[in-house]
């Protein structure tokens, strides 16, 4: 509901400041005098585009800033998903700099103009005598319906299921495919598991292949040297073993003669020690070189394929072609498992495919019953409205499953008597459009949360009864949604809770509109000058207060 809206500096409005009745609120004034505007401005609060053209002075900006009182419109969930400050008492403001520069802001957080799109279809419906494209739209006939049949429980339990259905569908689809694309694979992976397979390789054997390898190679040039410093080591005559053993001696009596030579002694004792044992590694390393041919080729063989692979794979180890075998391991291992991937994916698929259907078929068993009554207290409230041969007639169709249902339906709508019945957008007027809208909006007034209705002189071409019929309608509406109404009828008017008045100030240098609440003999003396012209006669005022009180 608008508890409050304010506009500055917008075409012709300098200022402007209105808070609208919780009921039925009139607003009149000349043509021209700025209510179209107005409604411009409140435009701006649904996410309208903006335009520099609308500043009234080119040196100031342009403040558009509306109070909604949310409290029965259920956004939280909305508020949650743009990540905006929740609050009873909800403020949108639109700014638009002299520059051109638009800003919109939802409780003082800026958001984008999409989101405020989309809050604002929450919060106000527009509705003029033009702006009724909507209701030829299957979308918004088959809304209708599900709000006159209460299908909420039921459209939950199927969009549920379609999603799980899209989920099902999803899954297998992607298996399919995948499967189609490792078929293409399937024998090249096998060929390459098999060949890395054979191979049996593990891990760090590269390089122990590549040390045998050069120790094989270098065999015999290995024991030559190896035997070559064993003989310096212990050649009888010349050999290092046996001259380091005569300084062992010589320090061995060295230290009997002065134990000052005891350190020195213990120092060549371990270089002696150290030599002896090196000499022995020598010996044994040595022993274990072999001139082995044979070896030698299956080492450079194997080597061979392993540098072949990595060539062959982009990789520089053993561990990288270990980690290729196990990934085709798992592609080959799901190729092989494939068929009962799939029949499972298909089995759960069809499972969902019938709980969807057993639930579309319960979601368009109850839209459908609901058509007979909605058609006939459409086309009685289109009688009461002064189209006396107006008829209406739900056309539906089945569809392949969608989130909204299985089923499309068409209002077929024909206003003369004898005329064939076809879709809306197709026959009807704009007048004609606007009374079954009316009375759409009216059927659906106690059946989901409207919001603020505007009716922009939604009673054009109309009169006498039939404007009354209208404006009776109108005040039910109000019992229960807030509806603001503008109008160039005194007998609408006449029905307000309260009633504003537009007009044009030219006091100043440039022509500015202004709205006020008018009091009561304000408010005689405006619907009598609706009656009669500028200078209402005593009649026309007696009439004017009459209006007041029917």
């Amino acid at each position: 509901m608008l508890k409050s809206l304010s506009i500055s500096n917008y075409a012709l409005i300098d200022q402007l400041d209105m808070q609208p009745s919780k009921g039925l609120s009139m607003i009149t004034g000349e043509t021209g005098a700025g209510k179209s505007i107005m409604l411009g401005a409140v435009g701006l609060l649904l996410g309208n585009r903006s335009d520099t053209k609308v500043l009234l002075h080119d040196d100031k900006k342009c403040v558009v800033e509306g109070a909604f009182d949310i409290r029965e419109y259920g956004l939280n969930k909305f508020f949650e998903q743009e990540e905006l400050d929740y609050e009873e008492t909800c403020i949108i403001r639109r700014e638009i700099s002299p520059g051109g520069k638009s800003r919109s802001f939802v409780n003082d957080t800026p958001v984008l103009l999409e989101s405020l799109k989309i809050l604002g279809s929450k919060l106000m419906d527009v509705h003029s005598q033009h702006d009724t494209l909507q209701l030829g739209e299957g979308s918004y006939q088959l809304s209708l319906v599900d709000a006159f049949a209460y299908t909420s429980s039921e459209l939950d339990s199927y969009q549920l299921k379609f999603k799980s259905f899209r989920k099902a569908k999803k899954q297998f689809e992607e298996l399919k495919q995948k499967a189609f694309e490792m078929q293409k694979e399937a024998d090249y992976n096998q060929f390459q598991l098999d060949e890395l397979s054979a191979m049996t390789l593990v891990a760090g054997e590269q390089a122990e292949l590549e040390s045998a390898q050069e120790v094989l190679e270098n065999a015999e040039e290995i024991k030559l040297k190896i035997n070559e410093m064993l003989a310096l080591f212990q050649e009888e005559q010349i050999g290092i073993i046996q001259g380091l053993a005569q300084i062992q001696y010589g320090m061995q009596s060295l230290e009997r003669l002065a134990h000052k030579f005891s350190e020195i002694r213990e120092r060549f004792q371990s270089v002696f020690i150290e030599v002896k044992d090196l000499t022995e590694t020598l010996i044994d390393e040595e022993s274990k070189v072999e001139i082995d041919f044979a070896k030698l080729d299956q080492i450079r063989e194997r080597l061979s394929k392993i540098y072949q692979l990595q060539k062959k794979h982009g990789v520089n180890s053993v561990e990288e072609l270990m980690q290729i075998e196990n990934d085709l391991a798992d592609k080959v291992f799901q190729f092989q498992n494939l068929d009962e991937s799939l029949a499972e994916a298909e089995k759960s698929l069809k499972e969902a495919q019938a709980l969807l259907a057993d639930s579309g078929a319960l979601l368009t068993k109850k839209r459908q019953s609901c058509f007979p009554l909605f058609e006939k207290e459409l086309q009685e409230l289109l009688i009461g409205l002064g189209m006396e041969n107006a008829r209406i007639q739900f056309e539906h169709k089945s569809i392949s499953p969608s989130l909204s249902g299985l089923d499309e339906v068409e209002i077929l709508f024909s206003a003369n008597k004898g005329g064939v019945l076809q879709p809306l957008k197709k026959v009807a007027s704009g007048g004609e459009f606007s009374r079954l809208l009316f009375a759409i909006k009216y059927l659906m007034a106690d059946k989901m949360a409207l919001p603020t209705l505007i009716f922009d002189e939604i009673d054009t071409g109309i009169s006498g009864e039939v404007a009354l019929q209208m404006v009776r309608m109108m005040k039910e509406i109000a019992t229960r949604h807030q509806v603001i109404c503008i109008t160039h009828l005194p007998q609408v008017a006449a029905k307000g809770d309260l009633h504003y008045f537009v007009y044009k100030d030219n006091s100043s240098e440039k022509t500015i509109s202004k709205i006020k609440l008018l009091a009561a003999e304000e408010r005689v003396t405006e619907l009598a000058k609706m009656i009669a012209g500028a200078n209402p006669s005593t009649s026309a005022l007696e009439s004017a207060k009459e209006l007041l009180l029917n």
